[in-house]
C-alpha cells in the first residue's frame, strides 16, 4: 500500500508541473479592430495555416459568426507556436505594420505574374459616395482591397507588382479610409490630372513589365474598381474582359464561379447576380498586353453596398475570393 501510495503521489506531482508548464506556455493576447484571426496570428509570428485549428480548439466558445474575433475579449495563444526561424518570413513594408510579415504557405502559384491596377489615385478619388463617417473615395477602397489580394497571393508564391502605390496606406482595419492623395505610381512617380495621361501612364507600366517577363508562361492584369450607379441600385461584383480576349473572358468567368461558389456557401439564402461582360473600350483593357479582368466590387453610393467596402471582414473576404478565382485560373492555364 505504501508502494502505490508513493507511485500515485509521484504521478499526481507530475501531472501538477506538466499543467504549470502548460499554462506558462499560455500569453493572452487582443485583437484589433478588423482583426481575423489570421492576421492575429500572424502578428503573433504564429504561422495561421498550421495553427488556426488549435487556436479555435484552445479559445472554444469565445467567438462570433463564423468564428469572428470579438474585441474586448483576451485570447490564449500557445508560445510553442511561435516560428523562431526569421528566415520564414517575409517583410513587405507596403502592407503596414500589422500585416508586413508574412510566410510562403504554399506553392499553388509559384511561377504566376500578377499586375494588380488599384482605381484612380493621387489627384482622382474615383466615385465618392456619402456616408455618416465620411466621404467614402473609391481609390481607398480598391487600393485596400488590391494590397490584401497581393498578400494573399504572395504567400502562394506568386509575383506581384502593385502598378499603384502609397507608401502611408498600408492593409487598414478600419471601416473608415480617409480620402488622400499621395498614391503614386510604380516607377513613374507622381499621377497626372489628366485622366488619358493617368491610363497610359499604368498602361505603359504594364506592358513594360510583362515585355521584361516574355519568357513567362502565366502573366495577369488585374484592374480594381468600385462602381457608381444611382442610391437606389444594389449590384453584386461583377468582372469586364476585353471582347477579344478568350483568356480575359475565361479568367472573369473563373472569378464570377468562384464568387458564385462562396455565396451559396457562405450567404445560401441570398443569391449571387454577379456577371461577366465584354468591355473593350475600357482604355486599360484595350491597350495592355497581358489578359486582364476589370473588377467592379459594387455600387459606393448604394448603402448595402457600401458595407461590402467598409466592413473588414468584408474586404478581406473579396480579396481572398478573388485570389481563389486567380488560382483556378492559373491551374486551368
Amino acid at each position: 500500500m505504501l508502494i502505490a501510495s508513493k507511485a500515485f503521489l509521484n504521478l499526481f506531482f507530475l501531472v501538477l508541473v506538466l499543467k504549470a508548464q502548460a499554462q506558462d506556455n499560455i500569453q493572452w493576447v487582443e485583437p484589433k479592430s478588423g482583426d481575423g484571426i489570421l492576421h492575429l496570428l500572424t502578428r503573433y509570428k504564429i504561422d495561421p495555416h498550421e495553427y488556426k485549428k488549435d487556436f479555435i480548439t484552445l479559445n472554444k466558445g469565445k467567438f462570433g459568426k463564423n468564428q469572428a474575433l470579438l474585441i474586448g475579449v483576451k485570447y490564449k495563444i500557445d508560445q510553442g507556436w511561435i516560428t523562431s526561424n526569421e528566415e520564414e518570413w517575409r517583410v513587405y513594408p507596403i502592407f503596414g505594420p500589422d500585416h508586413e510579415r508574412l510566410r510562403i504557405v504554399d506553392h499553388s502559384l509559384q511561377g504566376a505574374i500578377f499586375y494588380l491596377v488599384a482605381g484612380h489615385g493621387g489627384p482622382d478619388p474615383g466615385a465618392v459616395g456619402k456616408h455618416p463617417l465620411g466621404s467614402l473615395c473609391e481609390d481607398e477602397y480598391a487600393y485596400d482591397v488590391t494590397l490584401r489580394l497581393a498578400r494573399w497571393l504572395i504567400e502562394r508564391d506568386a509575383l506581384v507588382y502593385f502598378v499603384i502605390r502609397d507608401n502611408d496606406d498600408g492593409i487598414r482595419d478600419g471601416r473608415y479610409l480617409p480620402c488622400d492623395k499621395d498614391e503614386y505610381a510604380y516607377t513613374r512617380g507622381p499621377i497626372p490630372r489628366n485622366q488619358i495621361a493617368r491610363l497610359r501612364q499604368r498602361t505603359n507600366i504594364v506592358n513594360e513589365l510583362y515585355k521584361k517577363h516574355r519568357g513567362s508562361k502565366y502573366q495577369r492584369m488585374v484592374a480594381i474598381h468600385v462602381d457608381s450607379r444611382s442610391t437606389n441600385e444594389n449590384v453584386d461584383v461583377f468582372f469586364y474582359h476585353h471582347g477579344n480576349s478568350k483568356r480575359g473572358k475565361r479568367l472573369a468567368t473563373d472569378m464570377l464561379n468562384t464568387f458564385d461558389k462562396n455565396y451559396k456557401e457562405f450567404q445560401p439564402n441570398r443569391t449571387y447576380r454577379g456577371s461577366v461582360k465584354p468591355r473593350s473600350g475600357l482604355y486599360i483593357m484595350k491597350n495592355t498586353n497581358p489578359a486582364a479582368v476589370f473588377i467592379e466590387l459594387g455600387n459606393i453610393v448604394n448603402h448595402r453596398d457600401q458595407k461590402r467596402i467598409l466592413v473588414t471582414e468584408n474586404r478581406q473576404a473579396l480579396a481572398k475570393w478573388i485570389g481563389e478565382g486567380l488560382v483556378k485560373n492559373y491551374k486551368g492555364k
